[in-house]
């Protein structure tokens, strides 16, 4: 049990959990009810496992090279114990997973439906063999984002909330660019241990130091998007501009010494718990204006 909680990523349950319920409840003014209450469940555990446990698994050869695996970054079953522990997470997944997707499907509309079949599949196809969205430069990114954004369109769809309104779509394409340029940050430090492990992805293809002021430049992009937003949601565009002077302190980074950009993506875990707290004062303030 120790071991299938882990590979949830207890820490990292809040940033798709909160995508969807803040989502949800501001589209309903605030209306709590059972697709709320289910989905919101659903996001902050099973979907969690689904995601970062079907990773550890088929990532195991490569995460078994990498030195910042086996904490907050990232369970590391035991050698001795993998294949059995790596069984009950899978088996875990599905446990976990089909209840409350059957439940969801069956609270929503067939589009709702089609939305959270794309996004799950998306959270499976990211890690698993034959398909390995993260070994394909540039999709790997747009995965990953998805895996976070896509909880809050999905809330959105639910809720038939209209995704081309002026309060809407800037925040999900700038959610978007906000998690490719995470992802590719993040793929920065393993540079040397996805080569070594024979793994593909964006920092691999184009080098840390471009994959660098790539990531700082989609933070400033997802600002600049945001700046869109009537007021006063449009003080979210300040939002991804601490995210750009963390990643660009790291801008001369190089594949040799890339593991240097831990630091960064350490800073960047704890710059979203500062983050979550100031989007929720704001989403307050625009509902009391």
């Amino acid at each position: 049990m120790k071991d299938v909680l882990a590979a949830s990523r207890p820490f990292s349950w809040i940033n798709t959990a909160y995508p969807f319920a803040a989502g949800y409840l501001v589209a309903t003014g605030g209306r709590v009810d059972l697709a709320l209450v289910v989905g919101t469940l659903y996001f902050l555990v099973p979907y969690n496992l689904l995601m970062y446990g079907v990773n550890d698994v088929f990532d195991y050869a490569s995460d078994l090279r990498n030195p910042r695996k086996g904490g907050i970054e990232g369970a590391l079953a035991d050698p001795a114990t993998a294949r059995t522990t790596h069984q009950r997470i899978l088996r875990a997944c599905v446990a976990t997973n089909v209840p409350f997707l059957v439940a969801l499907v069956l609270l929503g509309d067939p589009l709702a439906g089609v939305v959270l079949a794309l996004v799950v599949f998306g959270v499976v196809a990211y890690s698993a063999p034959g398909l390995r969205f993260k070994e394909r430069p540039f999709l790997d990114s747009f995965t990953s984002a998805m895996h976070f954004a896509g909880p809050l369109l999905y809330a959105l769809v639910l809720v038939d909330a209209d995704l081309s309104a002026r309060s809407v779509w800037p925040v999900l394409v700038g959610f978007v660019l906000w998690g490719m340029a995470s992802h590719a940050f993040g793929a920065v430090q393993d540079v040397r241990a996805d080569r070594e492990g024979g793994i593909a992805s964006v920092a691999t293809a184009v080098g840390a130091h471009a994959t660098v002021l790539g990531a700082a430049g989609a933070y400033v992009a997802a600002a600049a998007v945001l700046a869109v937003l009537p007021w006063p949601g449009v003080l979210a565009a300040l939002l991804p501009l601490p995210y750009a002077a963390n990643v660009l302190r790291f801008r001369d980074v190089r594949d040799h010494d890339c593991e240097r950009a831990n630091a960064g993506w350490r800073t960047f875990l704890w710059l979203n718990l500062v983050t979550g707290f100031l989007v929720t004062m704001l989403l307050i303030v625009t509902a009391l204006a």
